[in-house]
């Protein structure tokens, strides 16, 4: 998504491109950020849940309501985009879900995706999950709750 143009930290993958580690670099040290998609099923269809945080060694999960403050947001929010066209390349047809671990992150992810949306729209289909439970196509100046990217058809 916003990952063309933008800096963004080297990412790793496993070989069927699910899971997707880096290192935020900054004031705080070296931070091993997770990026893991994980199969869901709703209604008989099947979509990928992106889960993202720092990786908690100790107790071999990743921890999605930790804050490192390393001073690298716009970094690591390209390099999650990053992995979200890697993977829709990958698997075309499946949707992504993303919704933050709190409401603040939640709309971090609306600000990032608004900002960089000229770069996201010709790739990733975007929708917003209304307050009223309706999936709409993605809008600046409106405020979702959850995304649903996939990308786009090649003609």
């Amino acid at each position: 998504m916003s990952a063309v143009n933008h800096k963004r930290y080297r990412f790793q993958s496993n070989e069927v491109n699910l899971n997707f580690e880096f290192v935020s670099t900054g004031p705080k040290g070296h931070i091993l950020k997770v990026v893991r998609y994980s199969p869901q099923n709703a209604n008989g269809r099947t979509y990928f849940n992106l889960a993202f945080g720092d990786w908690n060694e100790s107790e071999n999960t990743i921890d999605d309501h930790s804050t490192s403050n390393n001073q690298d947001t716009r970094k690591i929010l390209a390099t999650v985009a990053a992995t979200v066209l890697k993977f829709t390349e990958t698997y075309p047809d499946m949707p992504v879900f993303a919704r933050g671990s709190t409401a603040t992150r939640t709309r971090l992810y609306q600000m990032a995706i608004a900002a960089n949306l000229q770069d996201i729209q010709p790739v990733v289909e975007i929708y917003g999950l209304t307050r009223y439970g309706e999936w709409k196509p993605f809008q600046t100046g409106t405020n979702y709750d959850a995304f649903l990217a996939w990308r786009k058809k090649v003609r």
